[in-house]
């Protein structure tokens, strides 16, 4: 079962990405090759009455892609140069590329929609719930009911950029700024206490969050979109804090790290493989957006260095530049999935 939650997972990430280039290709009259889930040898294919796209599903589940004419700036002699995507105006070919992470981006949010509709729309702001006793935070002036404005000057805003602060600065004594109810802001140096639980060792800084929970349409569709930009701040910070060092390519997980999240996600019900459809999908645009050759961002990169110099770049210097940083991309794939796997036998 885990199998098919992971090919459901993917699938549905995979598939909202590509039809939005799909979409938009079609609709700017790019011929398109190749409709296709999975990557490797095909394990079976169609096509539709008139229609000229191969629809294929392939063996490995782990991505996916549209293949258009004119894709790479290299012309096909036997399409017309009119329906080839490097023939183009430039917002055709801009929205055909940025269609993948918009598409990814709403359905994270209307996921997130249905999610909080059905179960709750839980509260995003950091407040102080409980105070444990025998912790230094329990000796500080902070009460139950404070918010958590800032971790060592830095801004929080949601909760989830509290949880990251705490992982990267784990262990640490803290400056933890806090609003009170009287709305007065005080800052207070709080230290964590090294504590043992099932064999399994963390720091603690002796408080609780609260988690209340809010029913209606209108604080689940708050929910969505705060927490659809809280996620993309988050993955931004991460991205920051793996450049600096602060994070290491140990917390991030490839396929098989999603396929262990997978199985351990559905046994807390659909629900929450919904939820984590939308935080992969939240990743997948976020990526996406990232300026890395071979992914969107390089050829959004590419067409907004085009907007601004007044020409195209050089067709074989793009391709080259694709072509290494698709190389790149592989390379740090097999450490993560070698760090996945050595996790499975931690």
């Amino acid at each position: 079962m885990t199998f098919i939650y992971f090919i459901f997972v993917l699938g549905v990430t995979i598939m909202i990405h590509e039809f939005g280039h799909f979409l938009f290709a079609k609709k700017a009259g790019v011929y398109v090759y190749e409709f296709s889930l999975g990557m490797g040898p095909r394990l079976f294919h169609w096509k539709r009455k008139g229609d000229e796209t191969i629809y294929s599903i392939r063996l490995f589940p782990i991505g996916g892609f549209v293949s258009m004419a004119g894709e790479d700036m290299e012309t096909d002699d036997q399409i017309p140069k009119e329906q080839q995507l490097c023939h183009k105006s430039w917002i055709q070919r801009f929205t055909t590329i940025i269609a993948g992470i918009v598409f990814n981006f709403l359905l994270a949010i209307i996921l997130l929609f249905v999610v909080a509709l059905i179960n709750g729309t839980p509260t995003m702001k950091p407040y102080i719930d409980t105070l444990e006793n025998n912790y230094p935070i329990s000796e500080t002036s902070i009460t139950t009911g404070d918010l958590i404005t800032k971790i060592n000057g830095k801004k929080i805003h949601t909760l989830d950029r509290l949880l990251l602060e705490l992982q990267v600065h784990n262990g640490e004594t803290l400056a933890i700024t806090v609003k009170h109810e009287t709305g007065k802001l005080e800052t207070i140096s709080v230290t964590p206490i090294l504590t043992e639980e099932d064999g399994v060792s963390s720091y603690r800084y002796g408080f609780t969050l609260q988690s209340d929970t809010k029913n209606g349409i209108l604080p689940a569709l708050h929910y969505a979109l705060v927490k659809t930009g809280s996620l993309i701040e988050q993955m931004t910070m991460i991205l920051g804090y793996l450049f600096t060092g602060k994070l290491s390519l140990n917390n991030l997980a490839g396929p098989i790290g999603i396929f262990s999240l997978v199985g351990e996600t559905a046994k807390a019900g659909f629900l929450n493989l919904l939820y984590l459809i939308a935080y992969l999908c939240i990743n997948v645009g976020f990526i996406n957006l990232i300026p890395i050759p071979a992914f969107d961002g390089g050829r959004l990169l590419f067409l907004c260095i085009e907007k601004i110099k007044g020409s195209r770049v050089d067709p074989k210097i793009e391709n080259t530049i694709h072509s290494v940083g698709f190389l790149l991309l592989m390379i740090l794939m097999v450490v993560i999935t070698y760090n996945d796997i050595l996790r499975l036998f931690m």
